[in-house]
């Protein structure tokens, strides 16, 4: 019998370093999220260029992305609500008393996930053609269900393999070990590729399915030995009177509430681009793809690494000192956040060609994922703020208006989203519209009723650094629109993949310096946190070693990328 101790020798011991200080967790976690996005959009390049070749084949593809919908959101409703549910601080309350305790209550708390999820992922592989066809649109055609409906069947194997695989990524979070979870999305994606790549000829569209299968047991098998080194041994244990299992369960409930919403809006944007037609669905998620990478990039990695301090500072008193650290957070977020968003708007039809447009790839789906992706640019800053203003919310033990707030927003989500397709007829345009208002509705209702709490947005912290920012990626547009067009019309030509990277490449550049050249200008206090970023940058080796104890949030941002 092998061993997964042994596993691991002295050219692996990098995955086991432990990174427990707010710096090395931020910093993994940000090198995770680029890794893991550029190989998720690695992956979507391959699998357009694989399945776009003809009508049909893009009508499979996009029946390939529908079918993600309802394995995902049993795997969220169920795997992410017990894991989001403070599994991590309970695991490492238990650990700190007896490490076999916590092994123990991971392993009941397994079993009775993984029952519950096996039951429903049962039910739904029964009754997968109905709810297919009712979750979907007119013109999502017989063919496209079909194949929708064995390829939801096939992934819900592949959720297993993540439900078991997030218990792991949880285990190791709480030992500080970050490494190994942040490898894993990168080996789903390059499951997904290997399987399309080799198995597309044989197969068809299903050999996506199959990747995505590949994947999530790659996902399990890179964590695995080091859990296993840790110390956990799964058992077949079912004990509902174990303190802490109970705890976990009684917290489950508003997390279950709020992911199910999300979930719910999710399903609705299905059932809204595919009575469109045209590709919408396929429009709309690869717009979403570009617009997510600076909020994973930015707004997750400062919110995660500022939460332990804003836990540890609710519990005072004298709640200046959290205000500070919100608002300064909230600063620094948009200051990488709106510059991003310029990018994306202005360069939006080079930068859809140049990580999408395959050969095969019709010019008529760029142009309008250009323009979805414009509208929905414009949020990026809002919906990254908000990933902050969560999370203070829950460091100050409020999970009821965090509730309130995402169900006024998925209500104005629907409510947009119906008016643009049934009565303005603005189609897939108008579902990016209205995932920017309610974006904006979001944030200002987050700020709203966290200003109603603390009294902490006043203007010359809060208001004045966000108008200088805005100012500056004001004359940022301004400078990078025009230098585009000029160069995009007289020097390049942009029909060759070379001469368009250099357009992008030299276009951002020049107006990255004009956002900077604004920001010194306007005095903006944010600028002197990239400094030190990049102070930072060549002592990488001192940034990883050992400090204070941090706990993140063990979820995965988006199993999908």
């Amino acid at each position: 019998m092998i061993s997964f101790a042994k596993i691991f020798n002295s050219n692996g011991l990098w995955l086991e370093k432990k990174q427990n200080s707010i710096l090395s967790a931020a910093l993994v976690i940000t090198l995770a999220n680029i890794f893991s996005s550029v190989f998720g959009l690695w992956r979507e390049r391959v699998l357009i260029s694989q399945f776009f070749g003809s009508s049909a084949s893009q009508q499979a593809y996009e029946a390939f992305q529908v079918a993600f919908q309802i394995p995902d959101m049993i795997f969220q409703l169920i795997v992410m609500g017990a894991l989001a549910a403070s599994f991590i601080p309970l695991f490492t309350e238990l650990k700190k008393k007896s490490e076999k305790e916590a092994f123990r209550f991971t392993s009941i708390v397994m079993n009775w996930i993984l029952l519950i999820f096996l039951i429903f992922s049962v039910l739904a592989f029964i009754y997968t053609p109905a709810i297919t066809g009712f979750r979907t649109g007119k013109e999502f055609t017989v063919e496209q269900i079909a194949i929708a409906v064995k390829l939801t069947r096939l992934m819900l194997f592949a959720q297993f393999f993540f439900a078991v695989s997030n218990f792991l990524t949880g285990i190791l979070q709480a030992y500080q070990r970050f490494v190994a979870p942040a490898l894993a999305p990168i080996f789903y994606n390059l499951g997904i590729m290997l399987g399309t790549v080799f198995l597309s000829k044989y197969f068809g569209i299903y050999a996506a399915g199959l990747g995505v299968l590949i994947g999530s047991f790659l996902h399990t098998i890179i964590q695995l030995p080091l859990v296993w080194k840790l110390g956990f041994r799964f058992k077949l244990d079912f004990n509902l009177k174990f303190t802490s299992v109970r705890k976990l369960f009684s917290l489950m409930p508003p997390r279950l509430l709020t992911v199910g919403l999300s979930e719910f809006q999710n399903l609705a944007m299905g059932f809204f681009a595919t009575t469109i037609g045209d590709l919408s669905f396929v429009v709309v998620k690869l717009a979403s793809r570009l617009m997510t990478l600076p909020i994973r990039f930015f707004g997750v990695p400062i919110s995660q690494a500022s939460l332990s301090f804003l836990s540890e500072e609710s519990a005072l008193e004298d709640r200046e000192k959290f205000n500070n650290l919100l608002i300064q957070s909230l600063n620094q977020i948009a200051f990488f956040a709106m510059p991003a968003s310029v990018l994306l708007l202005i360069l939006r039809v080079p930068i859809v060609r140049l990580v999408f447009g395959t050969y095969n790839f019709p010019w008529k789906t760029t142009v309008l994922t250009g323009k979805v992706v414009a509208i929905i640019a414009i949020s990026i800053a809002a919906q990254a703020m908000v990933q902050l203003l969560v999370r203070a919310f829950h460091a100050l033990k409020d999970t009821k208006t965090p509730f309130v707030i995402t169900l006024v927003t998925v209500f104005a989500y629907l409510l947009i989203s119906y008016l643009s397709v049934y009565v303005f007829s603005l189609d897939v345009l108008g579902l990016g519209l209205a995932i920017s208002l309610s974006a904006f509705l979001e944030l200002a209702l987050f700020v709203f009723f966290i200003n109603k709490k603390l009294t902490c947005f006043t203007g010359k912290e809060f208001w004045l650094p966000q108008l200088k920012m805005l100012a500056a990626s004001f004359f940022m547009a301004v400078f990078l629109y025009l230098p585009f067009k000029i160069l995009d019309e007289v020097v390049f030509d942009t029909s060759k993949t070379i001469d368009l990277i250099a357009l992008t490449i030299s276009t951002a550049s020049v107006a990255t310096l004009v956002y900077v050249y604004f920001s010194v200008l306007f005095d903006v206090k944010e600028l002197t946190y990239f400094r030190n970023i990049l102070s930072k940058f060549g002592k990488w080796k001192e940034a990883i070693q050992d400090s204070e104890e941090v706990l993140l949030d063990s979820s995965i941002e988006n199993n999908e990328l």
